[in-house]
């Protein structure tokens, strides 16, 4: 073993830092957490079940149910008494009524098990089981009924199956099984808790490693799985389904080059295995290599016809090349493979430019009313019944699709704006004129990036086709490398009361700024084409124009702004395939939009002449006077091509890939007013910064000025 693998032996378990959404200091095994009432009514109950005193633990369960009657674990402990007092076809009731409520539970068809065996009904008891492990592998209980049952019907060869695997749970230490199994069922943060504390003893363990990656997946703390499953590939390079989950680690970073890197040595292991085909061809869409990925996604639909998520991927790319009406069958036949699936429905509405037939109307309305439809299929089917009854003029029946949809994503989400806004006020402290003026010279000279900042829906879109369209200009993609950046310097360890960022500017010297600028200009070099230029769009950036201006001081940067009343109820309408966490709701839209403007007020008086505000009105107003003014401040001469953006093909993934397809048109730049009587709170949140936009236009004299200098 090599010095670098004892290191990641001794270190990989022990220096994961935790969810940064939580509490906790790296290494420590969990959080203190408060018990609810209705938790602490569960643990006595269960007690009572423990201890065999099954009709008194059904009563206060039965009772408990009445305060919570959607509660899992209450009806989950009703089935388990049920059946140990013999009331079987009570227990099965209780148990369907909790698999409409929860279908993602395993151990409630594992409980249907145990019920159809105490009734001596074979044949759907093994049914149950092996519904029970294909959601939760972990279920030795389950594995020990399916070996019999198989051993009883003969299945000789199904029988060794599941002896296996119930060998390999025997051969896992306990905490890893109970950790799987509280994963697989949802119950992360106590996987968290016991796979943490097994892995303080045991940090080389391979199993537990991996686990623990998983769980930061599913929590969204991508940094963690990639260095987890790196070092659990250096202990077991052949470990072919780590690997997989590393490509997945890499893409959720957007390392996209290494994860198609990745997925070619897993394809070159097993070539026709669909998931690693699958995870190789979304390597290429990262990649932009959409031929390929379409190529890839062909065959496989080929091969199973009725994969829906498949109809989706291609429907996906064919709309980012601008096949619009390929991508619409595709998104058709999503739908018809899956009936009321949401995701098919909301691409629909996301080209803004389709229209719903009332069949579709009609069927969406049923799929989101019915008990059994999922909440992810539930609140995309709310944010597609809202873009269909906007575009009929019900604009009331459409808000409240709108809003519910918006109430169903938000719960699903730990979000809460306060670490933004924490790190906005201390950018205010410490990036003032005078840092910055200590600075100068810091940095890498390169002045290839134009980055356009600002909020999804404020017309950054259109800006970005317009300087696409110049010859000397590379449109790429909503790029995540500063983020990134910002993320290492953050480092591992991590507290949120004090986080390291964006303090740790202050300590960067000339050469670490013109490292950390290089750094970018090379991991970026992917995107392009050989253009001298190319565009940056992630919006989110302007949370970093100190760090980009101290590591590239010769960027140009752009900020998109629009009405905050249009932009910001835009985001309200917007379903994000992800992040954009602050858009689900008025209030943290507003919020948002009051940081947004408080810290590009601040960029603007630090950094004068640094940044230019392009307002989408006047885009759409006078398109000639500020394409000239965008390409003047970029130093670009003036290309007849700019004026006519929407005959330039290329690839576009956001929401308004279709509208930049077309020329400018004035409809939509009011189209919040048609909302007006249910948005009063959303301008109340807004204050005086709902009026922000129109002193500026009315105050810049230099746009009063624009000229492209010639009669073009």
């Amino acid at each position: 073993m090599t010095a670098e693998s004892r290191h990641i032996k001794a270190s990989a378990a022990t220096t994961v830092a935790p969810p940064r959404s939580r509490p906790l200091s790296a290494g420590t095994a969990h959080a203190t957490r408060t018990s609810s009432p209705v938790e602490a009514e569960v643990l006595r109950l269960r007690t009572l079940m423990e201890k065999g005193q099954f009709a008194a633990a059904l009563a206060g369960a039965e009772a408990l149910l009445e305060r919570v009657p959607e509660n899992r674990d209450v009806l989950y402990l009703i089935a388990v008494n049920r059946r140990y007092l013999n009331r079987i076809p009570e227990a099965l009731a209780a148990l369907e009524r909790c698999a409409r409520l929860h279908p993602g539970y395993s151990r409630l068809y594992q409980e249907r098990g145990h019920c159809y065996i105490a009734a001596r009904n074979p044949g759907p008891a093994l049914e149950a089981y092996l519904a029970a492990v294909r959601i939760n592998p972990a279920l030795p209980a389950s594995w020990n009924a399916i070996q019999v049952l198989f051993r009883s019907a003969g299945r000789s060869d199904d029988t060794r199956n599941a002896a296996a695997h119930l060998a390999e749970l025997e051969r896992l230490p306990a905490p890893v099984v109970t950790a799987t199994g509280l994963f697989a069922d949802g119950e992360i943060h106590a996987a968290e808790h016991v796979i943490r504390e097994f892995l303080l003893s045991n940090p080389d363990h391979v199993e537990g490693m991996r686990l623990l990656a998983q769980i930061g997946m599913k929590l969204e703390i991508y940094d963690d799985p990639e260095f987890l499953l790196e070092s659990v590939l250096v202990f077991a390079p052949g470990y072919h389904a780590a690997r997989y989950e590393y490509v997945q680690a890499l893409l959720a970073r957007h390392k996209s080059q290494k994860a198609l890197e990745e997925a070619r040595v897993l394809l070159d292991h097993e070539p026709e295995n669909r998931n690693y085909r699958t995870i190789y061809a979304t390597a290429c869409v990262a990649l932009g290599s959409y031929d390929e990925a379409l190529a890839v996604y062909r065959k496989l639909l080929d091969e199973a016809p009725r994969a829906a998520g498949l109809h989706l991927s291609i429907a996906h790319a064919l709309k980012t090349v601008g096949l619009q009406s390929e991508a619409v069958e595709s998104y058709r036949a999503a739908a018809a493979a899956a009936p009321g699936y949401g995701d098919a429905y909301w691409s629909l509405a996301n080209l803004k430019t389709y229209r719903f037939t009332d069949a579709e109307l009609e069927e969406m309305h049923r799929h989101a009313a019915l008990e059994t439809t999922t909440p992810v299929d539930r609140y995309h089917l709310c944010f597609a019944l809202g873009k269909a009854l906007e575009d009929r003029g019900e604009y009331r029946r459409s808000f409240e699709f709108y809003e519910r949809g918006n109430e169903l994503k938000l719960k699903e989400l730990r979000f809460g704006l306060e670490p933004i806004e924490r790190t906005a006020r201390a950018q205010i402290s410490l990036c003032t004129r005078p840092f910055f003026a200590a600075r100068a010279g810091f940095g890498c000279p390169q002045p290839d990036p134009i980055f356009i900042v600002g909020l999804p829906r404020a017309g950054s879109t259109l800006l970005e086709q317009i300087l696409a369209s110049h010859s000397k200009v590379e449109g790429t993609l909503e790029l995540s490398d500063i983020p990134r950046l910002v993320n290492t310097l953050q480092g591992r360890v991590y507290d949120e009361s004090n986080p390291p960022y964006p303090g740790v500017l202050a300590s960067l010297d000339a050469a670490h700024c013109a490292r950390l600028g290089e750094i970018y200009l090379a991991d970026t070099q992917i995107y392009r084409t050989g253009r001298p230029f190319f565009i940056d769009k992630m919006p989110n950036n302007f949370r970093h124009i100190g760090l980009i201006h101290l590591i590239l001081p010769n960027a140009k940067i752009i900020d998109a702004r629009r009405d905050p009343m249009a932009c910001c109820f835009s985001n309200f309408k917007q379903l994000f395939a992800s992040g954009q966490e602050f858009t689900y709701g008025l209030d943290n839209i507003a919020r948002y939009y009051r940081c947004y403007v408080e810290l590009m007020d601040h960029w603007n008086e630090a950094l004068p002449g640094k940044i230019l505000r392009v307002n989408h009105e006047d885009v759409v107003e006078d398109l000639d006077a500020n394409v000239c003014r965008i390409l003047e401040f970029c130093g670009l001469e003036f290309e007849p091509a700019c004026l006519e953006f929407y005959k330039t093909e290329r690839k576009v993934r956001t929401a308004s890939s279709e509208q930049v397809r077309r020329p400018i048109f004035k409809e939509g730049v009011d189209q919040w007013r048609k909302f007006e009587p249910w948005l009063e709170p959303l301008k109340t949140a807004l204050g005086t910064n709902r009026r922000d936009n129109d002193a500026f236009r009315h105050d810049d004299d230099a746009f009063q000025q624009a000229s492209c200098g010639n009669d073009t």
